[in-house]
């Protein structure tokens, strides 16, 4: 059997409907990472495209032993399209950018510098955007602005794809939604160090945009769902327990009132004071709903991190040139249906 070098660099790219853009994007892939000189891989991912783009994978995959091609069975989003990169993924090295040509290949070499300086992710910075302001840029500041007081991280633009990340940090994170905007922010917790360099916003040549308003107001709920994971996913009951202990101590304090003034005043309840009796008994009652949760969420949590492994993808199928190989150091992959 013919030993295969170790892979330093891996790059990720999903993409969906971008048959134009495949082509020029792999020419301009391939002629950096040809030029740094070091043993690399492509993983191209084929969202569940509709037009031709898995045709121009498939021909670019059968002239090149480096290309690897995952094709998911439909389209899943960008988030599941990059982890199913990522698990596929071996290099020690990973890089991720977005298939429509927006992202310079040749600035490949300044996150690896970083990565060299002892960073474990390197984010890239807009820091001149070319889409449209209104849609895209001002509630994308906001965005960021938000994750970043969220996050404790100064980042200024933590939506963007391209980014470089060893390893070992980038499959630890689980990813789903449209979390992979917040990895940075998910791989501070595990005590990644984290770096930013500037890269230019290219404009769209062909194909068609696949973001949309709709899209930026499912990245502010992620917002919430993201400071959730950060401080609170191991431990529930500090979030659920405290809104829960103060409702039930607020609901006891109006009990408290109402009893006085019923036993001691002689005031009818119902006539003077029948709505607080009944906000009363609601804050009460949804203060040990609330505990409720939280220790029903510790259980949940415990289950979850004890024993999930379930891939947020489904694959329709896997090329690649290493089962060629017989690989024996390939590494495992989440389990899920496959056809070739």
């Amino acid at each position: 059997m013919r030993s295969e070098s170790p892979i330093r660099y891996s790059i990720v790219v999903p993409f969906f409907n971008e048959q134009e853009n495949v082509p020029p994007l792999y020419m301009k892939l391939t002629e950096v990472m040809d030029s740094i000189g070091e043993p690399y891989e492509l993983v191209f991912v084929d969202d569940g495209s509709r037009d031709n783009t898995f045709k121009v994978l498939s021909d670019i995959y059968e002239h090149d032993r480096r290309v690897n091609l995952v094709r998911l069975r439909r389209n899943f989003g960008q988030t599941a399209g990059l982890k199913a990169g990522f698990d596929f993924a071996r290099g020690e090295i990973i890089i991720s950018m977005d298939g429509d040509l927006q992202h310079d290949p040749e600035e490949i070499p300044r996150f690896l510098e970083k990565i060299e300086e002892g960073f474990d992710l390197v984010s890239g910075w807009r820091h001149q955007r070319k889409d449209h302001w209104l849609m895209r840029q001002i509630p994308s500041r906001a965005a960021n602005w938000m994750m970043a007081k969220l996050s404790g991280i100064d980042l200024h633009d933590f939506g963007t794809t391209f980014k470089a990340y060893r390893r070992e940090i980038i499959q630890e994170i689980q990813l789903y939604g449209e979390l992979h905007r917040f990895i940075p922010a998910l791989a501070s917790s595990t005590g990644a160090k984290i770096a930013e360099v500037p890269i230019t916003n290219l404009e769209r040549k062909s194909g068609k945009s696949n973001y949309g308003i709709g899209r930026t107001i499912r990245v502010f709920l992620d917002l919430l769902i993201v400071k959730f994971l950060l401080d609170y996913s191991t431990r529930p009951l500090q979030f659920f327990g405290l809104l829960g202990v103060a409702g039930v101590l607020l609901g006891l304090g109006i009990a408290t009132f109402l009893a006085i003034a019923k036993f001691y005043y002689g005031v009818s309840i119902m006539v003077h004071h029948g709505p607080l009796m009944l906000l009363g008994v609601g804050i009460f009652i949804s203060g040990v709903q609330l505990v409720s949760m939280g220790l029903l969420g510790e259980i949940i949590a415990r289950t979850y991190y004890e024993s999930q492994n379930k891939p947020i993808y489904s694959l329709r199928e896997v090329k690649s040139h290493r089962k060629e190989m017989s690989d024996p150091a390939e590494p495992a992959r989440p389990s899920g249906s496959s056809e070739r």
